[in-house]
This record gives structure tokens, sequence and C-alpha cells, in this order.
């Protein structure tokens, strides 16, 4: 009967109008600020059909780009940066973010805890871990790496500079904390084995995740740790830790099918899935996708098979109760907000 579950999991899912202006009237006054798009009725009712355990979002917030689509007018990246978050979080179908610079450099608790009261209470974070724990090596500002980093999994660090200051900050808005482990050098994927016992005793040594619905979850960026030789280890870590899997949707990642294997070891259990780079700007595209997506105000690269089958992941783990964090980036097809809502009538349509 497990495995009947495990196979059918990603199968098919169990059940202002303004009064006429008189003539000589002044047109009302901007209202100052960073002000929400009006969205329209269609939007509002597609996010009242998703599942109310599924938080869709992107990658941060700071886009100017997505004016007329998240907020209204003009704004500078800076000015998002700092004052954009609370109209992000009035989207009716963005309920979660993914904190990205705290990989550039660990945040306070006084940090997180800005965020956190800048969102209503149902929304949730997604927040990647510093480099400082998650890469193997000591990188040059060019990203060359240049030594060994000893500080690479070290659990009194992992607690210390991210999963004890975000759970004492954002509380119960904490989502998923996510270790995105950096690709490893070769003599390191060598010896995935000795890695991965590394890892569980990272993750073992974590605090209780005193929040409702936060969980720790794994990034990779090798396609070995996948590999039929590592997969039942990997999968054995993350189930002894009560961590998951994050389903990384990557140019340098296998597809998502061939991601599926882990996450039905891991079955039952949340889904976390961060989609951060379409396969046509290439492993290091990063770059080149900015040249191209910029300013992310439309879709460039659809990607409909990888919607339908992201939305039939998500449909077969919500509709057994489980939660489901899912951010989108720019990266992904030109424009997260639109690529989330492509993805919320694919998931809408199969559960209906």
């Amino acid at each position: 009967m497990t495995f009947l579950m495990q196979d059918d999991l990603f199968g098919a899912t169990p059940p202002h109008l303004q009064p006429p202006e008189k003539a000589n009237a002044k047109a009302p006054a901007r209202r100052a600020g960073i002000q929400p798009v009006v969205w329209d009725e269609a939007l509002h009712a597609l996010a009242r059909r998703l599942p109310p355990q599924l938080r869709l979002g992107t990658s941060s917030w700071s886009y100017p780009g997505w004016q007329g689509l998240v907020w209204e007018g003009a704004h500078s990246e800076p000015t998002l940066a700092k004052k954009g978050l609370p109209v992000y979080a009035q989207h009716p179908l963005l309920r979660t973010v993914s904190i990205d610079r705290s990989f550039y450099r660990p945040l306070s608790a006084s940090d997180y805890l800005r965020y956190a009261e800048q969102v209503p209470a149902d929304f949730r974070f997604v927040v990647k871990a510093p480099s400082l724990v998650t890469d193997a090596l000591v990188r040059s500002e060019d990203g060359q790496g240049r030594a060994p980093n000893p500080a690479f999994l070290d659990p009194l660090l992992a607690t210390q500079e991210f999963v004890a200051p975000a759970l004492a900050g954002l509380g119960a808005r904490t989502g998923a904390l996510v270790f995105q482990l950096s690709p490893l050098p070769w003599q390191q994927l060598e010896r995935l084995p000795v890695v991965l016992e590394r890892l569980r005793a990272m993750l073992q040594t974590q605090p209780p995740l005193t929040a409702p619905d936060a969980v720790l979850a794994v990034e990779v960026r090798d396609p070995t740790w996948l590999a039929p030789a590592h997969l039942p280890h990997f999968a054995d870590v993350l189930r002894s830790t009560g961590a998951t899997y994050c389903l990384g949707l990557h140019a340098r990642m296998p597809p998502l099918q061939a991601q599926l294997p882990l996450l039905r070891l891991l079955w039952p259990g949340p889904l976390v899935c961060r989609w951060n780079l379409h396969p046509a700007n290439g492993p290091h595209g990063y770059e080149d996708a900015q040249k191209r997506y910029a300013p992310y105000d439309r879709i460039h690269d659809p990607e409909p098979q990888l919607l339908a089958e992201l939305a039939r992941v998500i449909a077969g783990t919500t509709g057994r109760g489980q939660r489901a964090y899912v951010t989108i980036s720019n990266h992904a097809e030109g424009c997260a907000p639109l690529t989330v809502r492509r993805l919320a009538e694919q998931i809408v349509a199969r559960l209906d």
C-alpha cells in the first residue's frame, strides 16, 4: 500500500466602479508611496481555488519591471527592496518569498524580524542558508574557488548564523530553511558518502523547529547526489534528520522527472521547490538570463511541459494534506509573477 501511495502521489489527485466624474472635477491626487495594483477579479478567484497549504512566491521582490503586475507606478530597485515587501505580500497569489540575500551574508534575528513585521500572519518565508556553511570552497569575488572552506557544513555555525536567528526573527512566519549546497569540487564528489555523513551531523544538531510550518530542506547543484549509488544514502540522511529535499529546477540539475525518485523515498512529507534558471541559459547562465530577460516584465522562454509536470507534483502533494513551498525566479521564464499565475492556473485545472 505504501508503494501505491508513493506512485500515486504524483498522479491524479482526489478531490470598483467609481461614480461618473463631474465635468469640472479635479483628478484625484496620486497616492504617496508604493501602492498595489488593482488586481482583476479573475486573479482573486484563482487564488481562492488554490489549496490553503500551498504557498507560491518568487525569489526576492525588488524588481521595477513588475510595475503593473505587483505595484503601481515606477520605483527604483533600492526603494522596492526597502519598501516593496508589504505590497508584494498583498498579491493574491504570492504567499511566500525567497530571501536570497542571506546566502551572501548571514542575517540577524532583528533582520528577520523586520521582514516578518511587514507581511500578514499567514505569509511564510523561504530562506537560503549563508554560503559560509553551504559552500565547500572559499571563493574570490568573481566566484572562483580559492581554497577549502573549513566552515563547510559546520553544525554550530549553521545554528548560530542561520537556523536560530531565522526562527527567532521570523517566528510563526518561518517556512522552509534551505541549505543550498554549492557545486562541490571533484575531490568531494568522489567522496560523497563522507559529505553525506557530514550533512547528517549538521542537520541532526539543529534546534527544534518551533514554528508550526517550518521545515529544513537541502538543495544541491550536482547531479551526482541523485545517482543510484548515492540516492538511498541521501534519502536516509534527510529522513533520519527530519529534513526534506528541495526540488531544484536549475540548468545544472536533471529535469524534474529525474528528481522525483528522491521525493518518493521521502513521502509522506512537505514539498519544497525552487525554480531557478531556464536551461536555455546554460548551467552558469545567470548573467546571460539577466541580459535576456530584464526588466522581467514578460515571459520570454515559456516552459509549458515543466509547468504541467510541476502542477502535477504540487496537486499530488497538497491533495493529500501536505504543505508545499514553491518559489520562482525571474530567470525561470522571464517574469516570475506571470509564471506564478501560469502555474496556479495549471494547478487549479488539475485539481478540477
